[in-house]
C-alpha cells in the first residue's frame, strides 16, 4: 500500500497473549467470546505489530513491541513468542534491517509497544535501532518516568534509559505534525499522552489505532480494556472518532489483532464494526 509519499508495510514483531478479562473490561466473557478465543488461562493471543513507512529519504516504524529482553518467568506469563516472527526477520522480508531505520514514533512507553526500542548484546542494552530518532510525547515520557501505582507495571525503564542516555530522545507535545507527511492525534482514555500517527494524502487516510483499537473486535465504543486509565474517556474518544472513520473511508490500523492488519469501518445498527478487511502488505 501507498499513501501519499510513503510505501506502507506491516511489520509483525511477537506473538504473545494478555488476561481476556484485562483486554475486555466490563463485557462479559460469553460475549466476547464470541468475537475471540481464550486460552486454558483465560488469556487472548495476539501479535504485535508495528507500521514501516518508506519514503525515498525516511524509513520511519511506529512502535517496536514487545522486544526480546524478557525474563523466561514473564515470557511465560504473557506468553511472548518471538520463534514465527520479531523486528528483524519482518524487517528482512521486505530488504530492510534495523540500521536502515531512521524514526521510530513511539505511540506510548507501555512494553508491549516499546520493548523492542533497544535490545541486549554482548550483555548490555543497546539501541535497537542505532541510526534513529525516538520520538515520543512529553505527556507520556513523564508518566513512564514517574508512574502511578496502576500505571507503573506497563512501563518498564531499560526500553528507553540507554537511548534517553544517548541523546536519542525527541520530546514533542503531540499537537502538531513534527515529521513531514505524518499528522497527529492524542488520545487520553487508555494511557496520558497517546499518540496515533495520521497518514494522508487527500483521497486515502490511515489511523493508527495503537491501543484504544487494539484488536478489530474493540471498533464498537463500549469494548474498551480495563487497563484503560480513564475508560469512560476512551469511550468518548472512540465515540468522536469513529463517525469521521466512517464518513470519510479511513483505514483503522490494528496493532494487536493477529488476523486482520487493518479495516474500514461502518455502522451496523447501534455499534460500528468491521466493514472491509484492509491488507497492508502481504
Amino acid at each position: 500500500m501507498k499513501i501519499g509519499d510513503y510505501k506502507l508495510y506491516s511489520i509483525e514483531t511477537s506473538e504473545f497473549a494478555l488476561d481476556g478479562g484485562a483486554m475486555f473490561g466490563i463485557i462479559p466473557k460469553p460475549i466476547w467470546e464470541r468475537e475471540v478465543s481464550s486460552d486454558s488461562l483465560n488469556r487472548v493471543g495476539m501479535v504485535t505489530r508495528s507500521l514501516l513507512l518508506c519514503s525515498d529519504d525516511k524509513k520511519i516504524l511506529i512502535d517496536t513491541g514487545n522486544g526480546t529482553k524478557w525474563e523466561e518467568k514473564y515470557r511465560d506469563i504473557y506468553n511472548i513468542d518471538t520463534s514465527r516472527f520479531n523486528i528483524e526477520t519482518s524487517l528482512r522480508k521486505y530488504g530492510f534491517c534495523t540500521d536502515d531505520i531512521t524514526d521510530v514514533i513511539c505511540t506510548h512507553l507501555h512494553f508491549d509497544h516499546a520493548g523492542g526500542n533497544t535490545k541486549i548484546m554482548n550483555g548490555k542494552i543497546v539501541p535497537t535501532f542505532p541510526n534513529a530518532k525516538y520520538w515520543v510525547t512529553k505527556e507520556n515520557w513523564e508518566l513512564a518516568n514517574h508512574p502511578s501505582q496502576k500505571d507503573a507495571g506497563s512501563f518498564i525503564e531499560y526500553d528507553w534509559k540507554v537511548l534517553a542516555q544517548n541523546g536519542m530522545i525527541n520530546i514533542i507535545d503531540g499537537n502538531e505534525s513534527f515529521i513531514s507527511g505524518i499528522d497527529c492525534y492524542l488520545t487520553h482514555g487508555h494511557t496520558a499522552g497517546l499518540l496515533h500517527p495520521v497518514i494522508s494524502d487527500g483521497s486515502q487516510t490511515l489511523f493508527y489505532g495503537s491501543d484504544i483499537f487494539p484488536l478489530a473486535a474493540h471498533i464498537s465504543i463500549p469494548w474498551v480494556m480495563a487497563y484503560d486509565v480513564q475508560p469512560v474517556l476512551t469511550t468518548k474518544e472512540k465515540q468522536a472518532l469513529l463517525p469521521k472513520m466512517q464518513d470519510e473511508e479511513w483505514i483503522l490500523f490494528f496493532e494487536h489483532d493477529p488476523n486482520i492488519q487493518a479495516c474500514t469501518v461502518h455502522k451496523d445498527g447501534k455499534h460500528y464494526k468491521m466493514k472491509e478487511e484492509v491488507l497492508i502488505s502481504e
